[in-house]
This record gives structure tokens, sequence and C-alpha cells, in this order.
């Protein structure tokens, strides 16, 4: 009998914790547990989320055999031990970016996952924008042309004061970088994702606009060259004033161009010689691989929650024996800390460095 439910458990009851509580009951699952190092964070979530138990204690709730998928929202230099844990208990897991802070440790869990069966997930979510998947579309299609030119930025604010502090400021905690390893692989993902294209070298340039951040950056400019033969860039900061959480795209074809704001998901640029289209998010005329992820009507704004919820739909999806197109994995996690890995090896040599993609299949 096909399970329609699953139970869910929460590792890290912090903002992105909370999402990933909102985006459990969206799509359908059961938020059974919470675990928070710190117990009365954990008492005071569960209390406001209305699930009746909570610990502070991760691996009482890894082992837990009502837990089919443990969601892991901590600090990233936590994500490994608990990431790896889950997979031994058998479980379902989603795991925050970074999967890890090193390669080594991103590889292991990837041959783990892999190895076991298991369903594994990593939240590159803005995926699961309508027009993320409509674009996506076209390009496969053909109707870009040649892509050539690749390029964009991911843009915050949130650290743009001196003031400003976070966990991720210290690399022991958040690892050795910041901005890219944050958001920057967010960019990637997404690109590599759209296009088909792989990156295979970059040369990166990181950059503080605080002298006492020297541990990891605040910003970072990366041109790379793809497997084929694209060129292209990316901006990445987290001290833009006024930027809240920009990231946005566009892919230069021979014949067309597509652009891309994820502060406004509803609308897609599409730039021709002759023209440009505004087309705007509708079930009723996406293409079908983007018709599953728009499913408000015309003119009812989706955004990132529901982008959230259609990533861990499609966690029940898989788990449930679906062909599901599109879910970023473990194998999409370990990609993203050899980009990280290339990144800091070339901001240290200021030179280009080869990406290394060993063991991660293209989707």
């Amino acid at each position: 009998m096909t399970r329609t439910q699953f139970s869910s458990g929460i590792v890290g009851v912090g903002m992105i914790g909370r999402v990933h509580a909102h985006a459990v009951r969206a799509a359908g699952g059961r938020l059974a547990m919470l675990a928070d190092t710190f117990a009365d964070n954990a008492q005071t979530a569960a209390a406001q989320l209305g699930v009746d138990r909570s610990t502070s204690d991760p691996i009482e709730l890894i082992n837990d055999p009502g837990i089919d998928v443990v969601h892991i929202c901590t600090p990233n230099a936590t994500h490994a031990e608990l990431a790896m844990t889950a997979l031994n208990a058998g479980k379902a897991v989603i795991c925050e970016k970074p999967l890890a802070t090193t390669v080594a440790d991103a590889l292991s869990l990837q041959h783990k996952a892999s190895q076991r069966g298991l369903v594994t997930a990593v939240p590159f979510v803005y995926r699961f924008h309508a027009n993320v998947r409509e674009t996506r579309a076209r390009i496969a299609r053909g109707d870009a042309g040649k892509l050539w030119m690749l390029h964009g930025s991911y843009l915050q604010d949130w650290l743009s004061r001196a003031s400003d502090t976070n966990w991720r400021v210290d690399p022991r905690v958040g690892g050795a970088s910041r901005a890219f390893a944050d958001i920057g692989v967010h960019w990637c993902d997404l690109m590599e994702f759209v296009t088909g294209h792989r990156i295979v070298k970059v040369s990166a340039h990181m950059a503080n606009a605080f002298e006492d951040r020297k541990g990891t950056e605040d910003g970072c400019v990366v041109l790379f060259e793809t497997d084929q033969g694209a060129t292209g860039s990316v901006v990445t900061s987290q001290v833009s004033p006024g930027r809240k959480n920009r990231l946005s795209f566009s892919f230069d074809g021979t014949e067309a161009s597509y652009a891309f704001d994820q502060e406004s998901p509803e609308q897609l640029w599409v730039g021709g010689r002759d023209q440009n289209v505004i087309v705007l998010r509708d079930p009723n005329t996406a293409q079908p691989a983007a018709r599953l992820y728009s499913q408000s009507p015309a003119g009812h704004p989706q955004g990132y929650r529901e982008a959230f919820t259609f990533l861990v739909n499609d966690v029940y999806r898989t788990l449930r024996g679906e062909d599901v197109e599109g879910l970023p994995t473990f194998n999409d996690g370990l990609r993203a800390a050899q980009l990280t890995d290339a990144v800091i090896a070339s901001a240290r040599s200021h030179s280009w460095e080869t990406v290394q993609s060993d063991n991660v299949p293209t989707q």
C-alpha cells in the first residue's frame, strides 16, 4: 500500500528550521518532533508550531522509529556528522547546504546515501520556481540557440553593517567560505540545472567590506568556463545595501536570452532580436515541466515558501516511488562542495582552477 503521509523531524529550530516546518505541513507531511541543543529553544518552537515532542538531543530524534525524514537545519560544521548518523539510521535526509564543509565529507555522504539507496535532498529551492522550470524547458527545446554567455548575481544586505554578525562569520562553524558557499552555490546550481552546462574552470576573487571579517569573505566574483564552451560570471555579496535576496540570472543564446529575478519570480524576461516578451507565471500557458510547480492561478503570486513546499513534496513523491525530475540530492550537495573548493583555491592562487567533478552525475 502506498504511503499517504510521512513523519518528519527537524534538527535546528532557527529561521530555516521554521521554513522547513511550514513546508512539511504544506506538503502534507506530519511534523512529529523538533530537536535543538538548546532545550529552551526546542520547547519554545514546539509550543509555537504545535508540535507535541521536542528534545535537546538530535540523536534521539534521528533514531526515533516514528521519524521517516530527518531535516538538518543546524550550523554548517555540524551537517556532515548529523547527516551521516541519519543515513546510518536508514532515514531519508533533507540537509541544508552546505552538505559538508569539506569535499571529503560531502563525498562520504554521497557514497553512503548511494550505497544504501536512501532518498536525500539539499534545499536548492530556487529550482522550484515555476519560471525557472519554464526557462529550463525552453532552453532544452532549443529556443535559445547556442548558449554562450551565462551571467548573474546573488546579492543580500543582512551583513551590510559593521556591527552585523552571525555564526557564519566564524570559519570554524561556517566553513572556509561564507558568501560563495552560502549563496553563490545556489546560483551555480541554478545555472547548471537550467542550462545543462557544467562549470569546469573558475577564476575567483574574494573581498571584504569590513576588515574584522577576514576569516571569511563578504563577497566574491567568479569567472567560469563550461563544458559546452560557454563563458560566464557570478557576483555574490552579503553586503549590498537594499538587496534583500536578489538571485538573478541572464542566460544568453544566439537566438534568445532569458532573465529571471528571484525577488520577482512571477515574471520571466525573454529577449529576442526583434522583440522582448515578459512571460507571466500561468499554469494555463506554462510548459508541461513547469505546470506542476505553478499551482496558483495567474496573478496570485507564488514565492520562496511555495518553492520550499514543492521541494519537500518532491521528497515525499520520491519516497512513494514516483519518478521525480530535478530533485536536488546529495549528488548536488557534493557538486556544491567541489565548486566551493575550486573557488577557494582560485582566490588563494590568483589563477584559474579546475573543478573536480568525480562521482557527480549530470542531472
